[in-house]
């Protein structure tokens, strides 16, 4: 490593210059001037036609099952071509509600590749929620696993758009027509024949995917993202692998040498950006192979390191510090083992060191990244991780970023806090249907992420605070009025707000603090129960703190959440329920 590495503008200048690896274009997206990528993929089907190259080699494992980049390809297609033969075509959307398995990105590309907007849905919301999603995205086709039809078999009678359902792993599917009758089960994708390819009218700059994000107002909102926003991440990963070497003074690896495959621990769902944008599309690009976990525990996890030799692992903090953290690690063999990355939760300095002497071979790595952005937009690893261990990183090279002062609208100077907005070929098109809160957000070719932060004399991001009423909870936004809406539907609570408290594995957790109407008797568990029932669990709060007294507000109403915060009562409250909280797996599908 040298003493004095490249800068970051020197870096991304050696990279990115013409004939090099990452040679950057400008382009105009939708009559806006945007440095982009020159290569790689631009549509998901080039992306889907462009795998063939990998047919033999297995892309998909999920527990004694394996499926080749040519099964997954050709199972793809053909749904693809059912689809079509449905009256799907572009811009028709496709929702997608199951949990991670092999049928996943096969419904995602099928759909992508038609020049449909794949629309998946959160595998954790309740009945209620993805028939909203159904509705609200005017979805014409519902893929579904069998335990979400199960969900939503009575409900798609409110569907109105809704055509067609099919579903997979169900026994008796209904109304539904099962994909197994279609397309065979993965174990039967490698002997469908060659289907026709994707067509080649979709354009870079069509609409692909919509991903939900929880709304302000307590109804999530879609994000509809293009086909180049959503592919963005394929080359911008490999550009941050290129940078961090160029930093560290290391090698990068020898075009004239094949390298072998590379294997993934897959935690993260693929209806998040992060799971299907970062992980799933440059695994497909690159020929990874991905092994999918239904729940992430840490020693099965250790073990399927050790078993399968997989050389990389992303997911929240959580993951990396139950790995870390876990009395067993010694016992498993997971020098395979050479990246472990998180985002979507802070992550304390801390785990640096942990990780650096219980996994020495893994080089930690983070960024910062949001729905709107299509995944990260600054990536941070290497000796540069180490020496900012409270920075995001730097942004890719095509992505830029500036802090603003909210109220004149100005950029402020480097080292002040103010609203992060971020510009790039990765930024989302706007909100489904929602032109009013599309123009907030989205300005000038900017995206207004509501997150406080501050940039450093060479680039780098850090992220200060939240401008919006939300709570992390390893990786998963709760936005506080969906669950302050629901505390006030339960008899006897006269005022409520949810708060954040940290958690040094999940990053925060959600903490109801409630005021007891007088002359109300109410029993913690029995508020927690009414939460339960009407909310995915992630949302439910970890504690109920009951007071007599009112909540702080200031002379317009607003609730004071950090003195909330900062009172005894709570601070007493948290002390004694966070430790049951600290041993808390985050909830699964």
């Amino acid at each position: 490593m040298t003493d004095a590495p490249p800068s970051i503008a020197r870096a991304h200048e050696q990279l990115t210059a013409a004939g090099a690896p990452f040679e950057v274009e400008t382009i105009l997206v939708d009559g806006i001037a945007r440095r982009a990528w020159k290569h790689g993929p631009k549509t998901m089907g080039e992306l889907v036609s462009g795998s063939s190259r990998f047919d033999d080699l297995p892309f998909l494992v999920h527990n004694d099952r394996r499926v080749t980049f040519r099964g997954f390809r050709r199972a793809t297609l053909a749904l693809m071509q059912v689809l079509a033969q449905c009256g799907v075509g572009p811009g028709d959307r496709v929702v997608i509600a199951m949990r991670n398995l092999p049928e996943w990105p096969v419904c995602f590309f099928a759909a992508t590749a038609l020049g449909a907007i794949a629309v998946p849905l959160n595998a954790w919301w309740l009945g209620h929620e993805l028939a909203f999603g159904i509705q609200d995205s005017g979805a014409k086709v519902l893929l579904a696993d069998a335990k979400r039809w199960e969900r939503l078999a009575d409900l798609v009678r409110d569907c109105p758009t809704l055509e067609q359902v099919f579903t997979c792993g169900s026994v008796q599917a209904g109304s539904a027509r099962r994909l197994e009758d279609l397309i065979g089960a993965p174990g039967d994708w490698e002997r469908l024949p060659e289907p026709p390819q994707p067509p080649r009218t979709v354009q870079p700059d069509d609409p692909a995917t919509i991903f939900y994000t929880s709304g302000t107002t307590g109804k999530p909102k879609g994000v509809l993202a293009s086909h180049r926003a959503a592919l963005s991440n394929i080359t911008g990963a490999a550009f941050a692998a290129a940078r961090a070497s160029l930093r560290d003074g290391t090698l990068p690896p020898d075009p004239a040498v094949p390298p072998t495959q590379a294997g993934a621990l897959v935690v993260v769902p693929f209806f998040h950006v992060t799971g299907c944008f970062a992980i799933l599309c440059p695994a497909l690009d690159a020929g990874h192979r991905l092994v999918l976990m239904h729940r992430f525990e840490p020693e099965p996890a250790m073990r399927l390191i050790q078993d399968e030799k997989l050389n990389w692992v992303v997911g929240v903090p959580t993951i990396a510090w139950q790995i870390a953290e876990h009395p067993r690690v010694g016992d498993y063999d997971l020098s395979s083992l050479a990246s472990i990355g998180y985002g979507g939760a802070a992550a304390a300095p801390e785990l640096l060191a942990r990780l650096a002497s219980r996994l020495p071979s893994a080089i930690p790595g983070h960024g910062w990244g949001m729905t709107e952005t299509c995944g990260l937009a600054t990536t941070h690893s290497g000796s540069d991780y180490r020496r900012r261990p409270t920075s995001c990183g730097a942004p890719v090279a095509v992505v830029d970023i500036r802090i603003m002062d909210q109220e004149a609208r100005r950029v402020l100077p480097t080292g002040e806090v103010g609203e992060l907005w971020v510009a790039g070929p990765n930024m989302a098109k706007g909100y489904w249907n929602r032109p009013e809160e599309t123009a907030a957000t989205f300005v000038d070719g900017w995206v207004r992420t509501g997150d406080l932060a501050r940039i450093d004399e060479e680039g780098f991001l850090y992220i200060v605070d939240r401008a919006k009423d939300v709570v992390i909870r390893g990786g998963e936004n709760i936005h506080c009025i969906e669950v302050e809406h629901c505390l006030f539907e339960y008899d006897g609570i006269a005022d409520a707000a949810l708060v954040a408290f940290p958690h040094r594995m999940l990053g925060e957790v959600p903490v109801a603090v409630v005021q007891v109407a007088p002359g109300s008797a109410i029993a913690e568990a029995a508020v927690l129960a009414h939460c339960a029932a009407r909310l995915a669990a992630f949302k439910v709060p970890v504690a109920i703190v009951l007071q007599r007294e009112p909540l702080p507000r200031n002379a317009s109403g607003k609730l004071l959440k950090q003195d909330i915060v900062q009172s005894q009562l709570v601070q007493a409250r948290m002390t004694q329920s966070l430790d049951a909280a600290n041993s808390e797996r985050s909830a699964t599908a």
